[in-house]
């Protein structure tokens, strides 16, 4: 690691030296402009279905992120951004549509982000057609960033490492390649992680469903683990890297992300398996000024009393449901954007890096 003096670090995405096989590891794209609607590939059914919904105005894409039709920070603000542009197509006004698609999921900054540049195209006089412009730019540059994410991660993990992911990170969840499944596909692509391992992510099992559904069309060998089968794991030494993604990151380095992020956080530092959170710089809220000040989403308690709709925990009993914790700076020992590296994230490294 360096020296605090070299705390934040950026570098070209040539020095990285990890070769990007597009072809083979980036195959869906699950939010798809079809010029006069949005096309979104429904998560809730995989891996069983592959269903296309189609939204037609902004308040069927807030129907769809509040309902996890869409989910994944990046991939919600892509979404939102669309809907700005079907609402401006029909007339819808403005405020009215930003407010509804704002309001749909209160935790990952990247909603937000993308309404407010929409917003503010729209009050430079921007049209519908320079607003589909925008939202596809959106589009394009989370794309970018991840393919840029997916080099710099992996340049640091050491050759024949394995790696635990929590939650879905990947194409799935953003324009394309994905976040922390970026870093993981760049990496297994260089040779570099021998053995990948994803946590079946209670209550919705994102890790199970979709996670794995990801690897294996790319023909990335992975194992499933029970969440709670992943400090035995560390135990074992069959983990090195612990790689996840991020709903929204305070200006402190303080980072939200599934539940079940934080213990992973906590375990891995006893292991001395290293941790590192992927996430575009959108995603960081330098207006927020620690995780204790981050809006935790809480859904309803019936998503964890059963599994695919049937019910398995005795009727009577109630259940307290948060869907993100938030993992403090002090135990991410790399933080990976698009800008660069940031090694043991603060206060002093994020002003560095995102300070405006």
């Amino acid at each position: 690691m360096a020296g605090d003096a070299e705390i934040a670090l950026t570098f070209p995405l040539s020095d990285a030296n990890i070769p990007m096989d597009d072809d083979r590891y980036d195959h869906v794209r699950a939010v798809q402009w079809r010029g006069d609607h949005l096309r979104l590939l429904d998560q809730r059914l995989l891996p069983r279905e592959e269903r296309w919904i189609d939204c037609r105005n902004a308040a069927e894409v807030t129907q769809a992120i509040r309902d996890l039709a869409v989910r994944g920070a990046p991939a919600i603000g892509i979404a939102a951004a669309w809907g700005v542009v079907l609402a401006a197509r029909q007339g819808t006004p403005l405020d009215a549509a930003l407010g509804m698609l704002r309001a749909a999921r209160p935790t990952a900054v990247n909603l937000m982000w993308a309404l407010d540049r929409m917003k503010a195209r729209a009050e430079a006089g921007a049209e519908a057609a320079s607003l589909e412009r925008e939202a596809q730019a959106i589009q394009d540059e989370d794309l970018a960033a991840n393919r840029r994410m997916g080099a710099l991660g992996a340049a640091l993990i050491a050759p024949h490492s394995g790696v635990l992911t929590h939650c879905n990170t990947g194409s799935l969840a953003t324009a394309g390649y994905g976040t922390a499944l970026g870093v993981i596909r760049a990496g297994v692509a260089a040779q570099r992680i021998d053995h990948v391992y994803a946590c079946e992510t209670r209550p919705w099992l994102q890790g199970a469903r979709l996670t794995m559904w990801e690897l294996l069309r790319d023909g990335i060998d992975a194992q499933l683990i029970a969440d709670s089968a992943a400090a035995f794991l560390m135990h074992s030494g069959a983990v090195q890297w612990v790689v996840v993604g991020a709903d929204r990151i305070a200006a402190n380095g303080d980072t939200a992300n599934k539940i079940g992020t934080y213990q992973l956080a906590v375990v891995a530092r006893h292991h001395g398996v290293k941790f590192m959170v992927v996430a575009p710089a959108s995603t960081v809220d330098m207006h927020t000024g620690s995780g204790a000040d981050i809006e935790i989403e809480l859904r309803d308690a019936g998503e964890l009393l059963g599994v695919g709709g049937v019910r398995t925990v005795v009727e009577g009993a109630r259940a307290w449901n948060p869907v993100f914790d938030v993992t403090p700076a002090g135990l991410i020992d790399v933080m990976v954007t698009e800008r660069g590296v940031i090694e043991r994230p603060d206060g002093q490294s994020m002003q560095a890096a995102f300070g405006r």
